[in-house]
Parts: structure tokens; C-alpha cells; sequence
């Protein structure tokens, strides 16, 4: 077994306070649910890769919908297996400890998956293209959260604070360093060709691009009206080049391809 990374264990125990309960973490976890609870029906069978604290399996199982999360991080596992008992959800749901590298068709066969905020980026993507292609049957359909190469938020925000290595940090081709892990932005094509021949890229739509990521919500929390503008216009372009390409991230929508 590859070495489970940990480098997000320290944030488990805060991560809901700074972005899940945020209002516009809210909004950016809401804008992932439209469209995964337009694929993901009661009864069907769900993988959540890097499932985190077990919000988007506490959603989905709350809907009928069974989950299994799995995630590299022990401290996310346990917060995901509290959370779903705190709700009474673990006879749909549950959190094992496994890093997306190490899953294998020993898993079980799904009939889609979710991998929300960020998770691909944190590993190579031909690891993504094998685990999802290990588990997820013909026509089902892998909803993959990314963050894009050119975040256009990030520029804006952080060159107005004077931190120009902050707003340029998505550009390097060869990623950037984090707690020991190595994080790429890959730009949807980029993405798509990984994918295949697996997988076929049926839709694209941006998050974060016209609404702020969250470490501005502060400042959305004293213009309330206009984020509320930002979103409902976000929303209906979400999936025009211009939102998709600068967007803090990007819901790329794959289906299945029968490999028969």
C-alpha cells in the first residue's frame, strides 16, 4: 500500500467552522449539490473520493442515496463517521481510511462518484482516471471538483493585498508544495484528456468566479445584496468559457465509458 498522506489532519478539526458553515462556502457546496442531486438518485450506490468531514455524504445520504467516503486523512475519516452518526445516516452512509491511490475493484462497483474541493489536485490524475475507472460501472457518471490554473479571485484579492506569490501560486506547470504534498491545477482539457479513453467529458460549469471563494467572506458577509447578484448571475452562465476558465474551481461532469 502507497503511503497515506496527512497532510490535511490538522485541518479536520476547523475545516467546517472556516469553510463549510462560511456563506460562501455554502453557496459553493450548494452550487455542486444541483448538480449532483440531478445525477445521483435514491437507491443508487455513490463513492465520495476525499470525502473529507462528510458533508456532501451527509447530503446525498439524506436523499437516499448511499455513500461511501473514503479519504487519506484519518482525522477527516473520524469527523465524517461522527457527523453521520450525529444525523443518524450511517445505515445509507460510512468513511473508511484509504487514499484514492490504493482504491481497487475490491471496492465494490458504483454506480457514480463525487469528488468535491479539491481532491484531485492533490495527486496525480492518471491515480484518479484508475480508481474511478476501477469502480464506477458503464453510463454511470464522476462529478470531480477542481481547482482550475487561473483564478481570477485570487489575482484581484491578492494583489490588492500586496501578496503577488499568494495570487500567481496556480501557475507553476510542475505544482506548488503544500504540507508535503504536491497540488496541480489542471485546466478542464487538461483533465479531460487524462480521463480518457475511461471517461467522456459531458459538462463543465465554474464555481468561484463571479462569487468569491470563501477567504473573502468576511467581505461578503457586508454586501449581501450584491453576493447575492454575483450568484444568481453565476448560475445562469456557469457554464459559459468565461466562468469556467477563471473559476476558483470547476464541476466537471464525466460519464462512463462501457468498456465492453
Amino acid at each position: 500500500m502507497r503511503p497515506i498522506p496527512t497532510a490535511f489532519d490538522s485541518l479536520a478539526n476547523d475545516y467546517d467552522q472556516t469553510f463549510t458553515a462560511t456563506e460562501l462556502g455554502r453557496r459553493h457546496r450548494e452550487a455542486v449539490w444541483r448538480r449532483a442531486d440531478r445525477h445521483f438518485k435514491p437507491g443508487m450506490r455513490v463513492l465520495d473520493l476525499g470525502c473529507g468531514t462528510g458533508e456532501d455524504a451527509c447530503h446525498l445520504a439524506a436523499r437516499g442515496v448511499s455513500v461511501l467516503g473514503i479519504d487519506g486523512s484519518e482525522a477527516m475519516v473520524a469527523e465524517s463517521s461522527r457527523k453521520l452518526a450525529a444525523r443518524g445516516l450511517t445505515e445509507r452512509a460510512s468513511a473508511r481510511h484509504l487514499s484514492i491511490a490504493d482504491v481497487t475493484p475490491a471496492l465494490g462497483r458504483f454506480d457514480g462518484a463525487l469528488s468535491n474541493f479539491g481532491a484531485v489536485n492533490c495527486l496525480p490524475l492518471e491515480d484518479v482516471r484508475r480508481a474511478l475507472a476501477a469502480t464506477v460501472t458503464p453510463s454511470g457518471t464522476a462529478i470531480l471538483v477542481v481547482m482550475g490554473p487561473l483564478a481570477v479571485w485570487e489575482w484581484v484579492w491578492f494583489m490588492a493585498h500586496g501578496r503577488l506569490r499568494a495570487a500567481l501560486r496556480r501557475v507553476p506547470a510542475r505544482g506548488v508544495r503544500w504540507r508535503g504534498l504536491t497540488i496541480h491545477y489542471p485546466s478542464a482539457q487538461r483533465l479531460a484528456a487524462a480521463m480518457r479513453p475511461d471517461f467522456t467529458l459531458r459538462r463543465v460549469a465554474g464555481i468561484g468566479t463571479l462569487v468569491p471563494p470563501t477567504f473573502a467572506d468576511e467581505w461578503a458577509l457586508h454586501h449581501p445584496q450584491l453576493v447575492d447578484r454575483l450568484d444568481r448571475l453565476e448560475r445562469r452562465l456557469e457554464t459559459r468559457w468565461a466562468i469556467t476558465a477563471f473559476a476558483d474551481h470547476y464541476i466537471a461532469e464525466f460519464e462512463r465509458v462501457n468498456a465492453g
